[in-house]
């Protein structure tokens, strides 16, 4: 029989094997970044608007004894002299955003101010409202296009960049609505978080890998909680929600719809992740390392403190991140203990009323004015940033301090 080189014969299979193999990691990875570029490309387009507001130049003649409704009122009469109708009056009103009426401070004399106009205003000047389309279908008339055309023509109306989206919370009127208040309770939440989940998470972690079981009951404690660890890392995240609501706020008397029963919650939820990353950094590290410690007459303890867990710190750090990035999304928990109230004014503690940048999204997007849309997007779009900025943090603790063990 002639000699069968399998090898040979097998070569071009394999061969042919590999590159569609390789062709299929590829198309993989070139359609999850086309739809994630697709994804993140519509939410910058539909967002963008947020970041820039309109305002109207006014001059106003501060006088003692009115209100700043009144002298507001009175610029707008007289930039449009030649309407004095009742209907007419009313809409020449409306270009003001409501907020405006109250949140305006006036100085003495006569002065120039840069007023928020109306969402309606904005929203036109951003092309959502066309004079094509029927007056019935837009908020915006014939009539306040008319006078907002006047004002573009004489320089007193234009697009500046909306500082009012950082520095402001919630409100009711969108061309005031902001995320400094949302951004503020993730903030403290997210630092009741740590306090709670990492301590607790690596203490754990480091008994049940470091410290023997010697007794019956602490080898079954081992086991059980080895069981929930894992089985906690698969449960729904409302489940954690219900867990808040029914122990935390009813049982323990947590105050409600604040950052401490946010970041607890939200705690309960990251726990097992931190448990889990931190057992997996501390079995990377080689058994030399603490029979050398101990055979210089350290005791475990002092092996634990001083040796093992330095040397998983990287490790622990990494993983504590992207499981506190994780919790940063998250909604359905916060939604259960009432962190989605209605929240004006930014929190100044752990037990104000607050909300976080996932409700806020939640809060706009079920809003039904229009004005809201694109402050939906813009939040989103800063919600990314954010964990983009956590996932470098972890990128770089992880590549920088990592110890590879020969």
């Amino acid at each position: 029989m002639p000699y069968l080189d399998l090898k040979t014969k097998l070569e071009p299979s394999r061969a042919i094997k590999n590159k569609l193999l390789q062709l299929g990691v590829y198309s993989c990875f070139v359609m999850v970044f086309l739809f994630m570029l697709g994804i993140f490309s519509a939410t910058v387009y539909q967002g963008i608007g947020a970041f820039k507001t309109t305002k109207i130049y006014l001059t106003i003649d501060h006088v003692q004894g009115r209100s700043v409704r009144s002298n507001l009122i009175h610029a707008l009469y007289k930039e449009f002299p030649s309407y004095s109708l009742r209907q007419e009056k009313k809409q020449i009103r409306k270009l003001v955003s409501d907020n405006a009426y109250y949140t305006l401070k006036l100085k003495p004399g006569v002065h120039t101010y840069a007023v928020t106009a109306s969402s309606i205003v904005n929203l036109y000047m951003q092309g959502v409202y066309k004079e094509t389309q029927k007056e019935s279908m837009r908020k915006i008339s014939n009539f306040q296009i008319a006078l907002v055309k006047q004002l573009q023509n004489e320089a007193k109306l234009k697009r500046t960049f909306n500082t009012a989206f950082f520095t402001h919370a919630d409100s009711r009127d969108p061309s005031h609505a902001g995320i400094l208040g949302a951004f503020v309770g993730t903030l403290l939440t997210l630092l009741i978080t740590i306090a709670f989940a990492v301590p607790l998470g690596v203490a754990c972690a480091l008994w049940m890998e470091e410290l023997p079981a010697k007794t019956n009951f602490s080898r079954w404690l081992h086991h059980v909680l080895e069981i929930n660890i894992n089985n906690l890392e698969a449960v729904p995240s409302i489940v954690y929600g219900l867990l808040g609501l029914s122990f935390l706020l009813h049982f323990v008397g947590v105050p409600r719809s604040t950052p401490l029963a946010g970041g607890l919650t939200l705690g309960l939820l990251t726990l097992p992740t931190i448990v889990i990353v931190t057992r997996t950094a501390l079995r990377a590290i080689p058994n030399s390392i603490r029979e050398a410690s101990l055979s210089l007459g350290l005791s475990p303890i002092q092996t634990i403190l001083y040796q093992v867990l330095p040397c998983a710190i990287p490790g622990i750090v990494t993983g504590s991140i992207i499981g506190l990035a994780r919790s940063i999304g998250e909604t359905a928990p916060l939604l259960m203990i009432g962190m989605v109230a209605f929240i004006t004014s930014v929190p100044t503690g752990f037990t104000s009323m607050a909300t976080t940048l996932p409700v806020q999204i939640y809060l706009w997007a079920d809003s039904p004015e229009l004005g809201f849309n694109e402050k939906t997007s813009a939040a989103i779009i800063i919600t990314m940033l954010l964990l983009i900025v956590f996932k470098v943090i972890a990128a770089f603790i992880r590549r920088r301090y990592q110890i590879k063990w020969q």
